[in-house]
C-alpha cells in the first residue's frame, strides 16, 4: 500500500513538472523576437534524429580501407577544410603582419632591457671577476 501511495504522489509531481515545462515553452514562444544563441537548446526530435544518424562504426568497416585509401581520405578532408577558411585580403595580411612584427619588436626590446638590467645587478652584487 505504501508503494501505491508513493506512486500516486509521484504521478502528482509529474503533472507539476509538465506544467513547469509548459510555462517555459510559453516563455520561449513569446521571446521569438530575441536572437537565439549559437549553442541553442536540444529538443527531443533533434536528439532522436542525431542519434539515428550517428550509428557507431564497427571495426570491420574501418579496417577495410587500406593505407592509401586513408591517406587519400585525409587529403580530401584537408582540402575540404581549407575551402572553408576565410582567407585575408592583401591589405589585411599586410596589416596583420605589421602588427605582429611590431609586437615582437616591442617584446624583444623589453626582454633585452630586462636581461641587461638583471645582468648588471648580478655583476654588481657578486662582483666583476674580469
Amino acid at each position: 500500500m505504501a508503494d501505491n501511495k508513493r506512486r500516486g504522489e509521484d504521478a502528482g509531481d509529474d503533472r507539476l513538472d509538465d506544467e513547469v515545462v509548459d510555462e517555459v515553452a510559453d516563455d520561449d514562444a513569446t521571446s521569438a523576437d530575441e536572437p537565439v544563441s549559437r549553442g541553442g537548446t536540444a529538443t527531443r526530435s533533434r536528439a532522436r534524429a542525431e542519434s539515428a544518424d550517428s550509428r557507431p562504426t564497427t571495426r570491420s568497416e574501418t579496417s577495410r580501407v587500406g593505407v592509401f585509401g586513408r591517406i587519400a581520405r585525409f587529403f580530401r578532408e584537408v582540402v575540404a577544410e581549407l575551402r572553408k577558411v576565410i582567407w585575408p585580403t592583401r591589405k589585411e595580411l599586410l596589416t596583420y603582419t605589421a602588427v605582429v612584427v611590431t609586437f615582437v619588436a616591442v617584446m624583444l626590446t623589453i626582454v633585452g632591457l630586462l636581461d641587461l638590467g638583471f645582468a648588471k645587478v648580478v655583476l654588481f652584487v657578486f662582483g666583476n671577476s674580469d
